[in-house]
C-alpha cells in the first residue's frame, strides 16, 4: 500500500509540472499570435500605402 501511495504522489507531482508546462506553452503562444497578427496587419498597411515593391529573380538590384 505505501508503494501504491509513493507511486501516486510521484504521478500528481508529474501532472502537476506537465500542467505548468502546457500553462508557460500557451502563453506563449498567445504572445506568438499577437505578434504574428501585428506584423501581418503592419505589412498589409504597407502594401496599402504602396511601399510594396515586388522584386523580380533575376532583376539586378539598383546600385549596380
Amino acid at each position: 500500500m505505501e508503494k501504491l501511495e509513493e507511486q501516486l504522489a510521484h504521478l500528481l507531482r508529474t501532472v502537476d509540472d506537465l500542467s505548468d508546462i502546457v500553462a508557460h506553452q500557451q502563453g506563449e503562444i498567445d504572445r506568438l499570435n499577437r505578434r504574428v497578427e501585428m506584423l501581418m496587419r503592419r505589412e498589409g498597411e504597407r502594401e496599402a500605402a504602396g511601399g510594396g515593391g515586388v522584386v523580380v529573380g533575376d532583376e539586378r538590384p539598383p546600385h549596380y
